[in-house]
């Protein structure tokens, strides 16, 4: 197939096409810059989500979509939600019967129990669910459409998210900290699985459905922390609320995310088994420390 990728360049996007060109297909890139690196073999689009025109062009082109394309710019997350709303209903316009993989997040959905692929956002209970929406009104107006929830840490190098998020912070306040015990846990996997898994679902999944990149249910928070206060030399500390607010500022409401999550049905739907290493594993290397 000839698959348009979205976020092309990315830390997931750029895993994404890589495994689509090792699997045979044609990859038409999304990126803002022409000169971009995308891996070799890619075909570059210029354009970005906010660009309507180009969106559908890529569409249009393709006998695929995966979106993968997210402004992570925290300081006007809301808007950057919206503009992905926006964005997937724009490429719904000319999807036709096209498949599309739309990507979601673990962290959106309600915690307090073992979330499962049928779980579903609370309406207007997260900023983020805006993805979700717009794929599912395309879903109720029958494509092809699917939905890609990751976990909080896709791990692996080059990683810039929620992990080397908190050794920033911890280098800055000189404490790896946890809210209270850190006994929350977060869902984890691996980039180069999750980058398997969106082929996979781009070749044999059904339009109508959610699936969970989740390599491991629920790494407890306090695991997380310690590697990151014995990597620094630093002392792992507890937090109460109010402290923990303190210390982890806007960063916050991620760093208290309590949402295991289950894959036991993707797995079976789409022959998928994670092989990268454990994210405890994969954080405890020189790399994810390095200035």
């Amino acid at each position: 197939m000839r698959i348009f990728v979205t976020g092309a360049t990315g830390f997931v996007g750029s895993a994404v096409v890589r495994e689509l060109l090792s699997a045979g297909h044609e990859v038409l890139g999304l990126v803002r810059n022409p000169t971009a690196a995308l891996p070799v073999g890619a075909e570059p689009l210029p354009g970005n989500v906010e660009d309507h025109d180009s969106l559908r062009r890529g569409v249009e082109a393709a006998d695929a979509v995966i979106h993968t394309a997210f402004n992570h710019d925290f300081s006007k997350y809301l808007e950057n939600c919206e503009n992905d709303r926006r964005a997937i209903a724009a490429m719904g316009e000319v999807l036709g019967h096209r498949p599309m993989v739309v990507t979601s997040g673990i962290g959106i959905l309600p915690a307090g129990r073992l979330l499962e692929e049928r779980a579903v956002p609370v309406l207007g209970g997260h900023a983020r669910a805006a993805s979700e929406e717009a794929a599912a009104a395309l879903m109720a107006a029958g494509r092809r459409v699917s939905i890609m929830r990751l976990p909080p840490s896709v791990h692996g190098a080059g990683d810039h998210g929620f992990v080397p998020v908190l050794i920033g912070i911890a280098r800055q306040k000189g404490l790896s900290g946890c809210p209270g015990e850190g006994r929350n846990r977060w869902p984890a996997v691996h980039r180069d699985d999750a980058a398997r898994l969106y082929r996979l679902a781009v070749e044999k999944g059904e339009g109508g459905e959610r699936y969970h990149a989740v390599a491991e249910e629920g790494v407890p928070f306090r695991e997380i922390a310690a590697v990151i206060a014995r990597r620094l030399g630093l002392p792992l500390g507890e937090l109460a609320p109010e402290a923990a607010e303190a210390h982890f500022g806007w960063f916050a409401r991620f760093a208290g995310l309590d949402v295991p999550a289950s894959s036991a049905w993707t797995r079976g739907a789409l022959g998928w088994e994670p092989r990268g290493p454990g994210l405890i594993e994969d954080i405890d290397q020189p790399g994810y420390f390095a200035v």
